[in-house]
């Protein structure tokens, strides 16, 4: 259930369930079939989004750890971002409810929506970046390091802004937003 405008917009537990699959199946496969950051990470940020606005903060959250997992268990990330997995759950998490945070107290003002996911995208980003490059640098210390902290900057920030603009689209045309 997702509180707008104090409404509550309610699915059959089945077709929320079945949604909620469909969704967090997509975001977990996507990356075994697309190895472009550039395509999958603006993607599953839409994702979370789209998850966030149907299904509610919860679902999206967990959506949002359930990628990461997969992709390290599957051997997509390279064992130097392992220290890092935890802080891409949080971030993801962090996106997920600083978007609804700031969507919930703008929601009488005109693109509430854009203004809450661009600041939800940049504290993403600044958790990632700082994050990533604390453990990259100060823990694994490691030649590379400075080279993988580079992905945790600002194509981090412009996937979250992309999939802010996919989720955006999806959720005008069902009306969710």
């Amino acid at each position: 259930m997702y509180k707008e405008n104090s409404k509550v917009i309610s699915l059959p537990k089945t077709q929320s369930a079945s949604l909620f699959v469909g969704l967090a199946v997509f975001a977990t496969i996507l990356p075994f079939f697309i190895h472009l950051q550039w395509i999958t990470g603006p993607l599953v940020n839409a994702v979370l989004l789209i998850a966030l606005f149907i299904l509610g903060t919860r679902s999206a959250v967990v959506i949002g750890v359930v990628p990461s997992l997969m992709a390290l268990a599957g051997g997509l990330l390279p064992v130097i971002m392992a220290p890092v997995v935890p802080f891409i759950m949080v971030s993801n998490a962090l996106f997920v409810l600083s978007s609804k945070y700031f969507y919930d107290k703008m929601l009488t003002k005109n693109n509430s929506y854009i203004y809450a996911t661009v600041i939800a995208s940049i504290l993403k980003f600044i958790f990632l970046y700082l994050s990533a490059n604390y453990i990259l640098h100060y823990i694994v210390k490691s030649a590379v390091a400075s080279k993988v902290v580079l992905l945790f900057s600002w194509p981090q920030l412009s996937s979250s802004l992309i999939g802010s603009m996919i989720a955006f689209v999806v959720l005008k045309y069902l009306r969710r937003i």
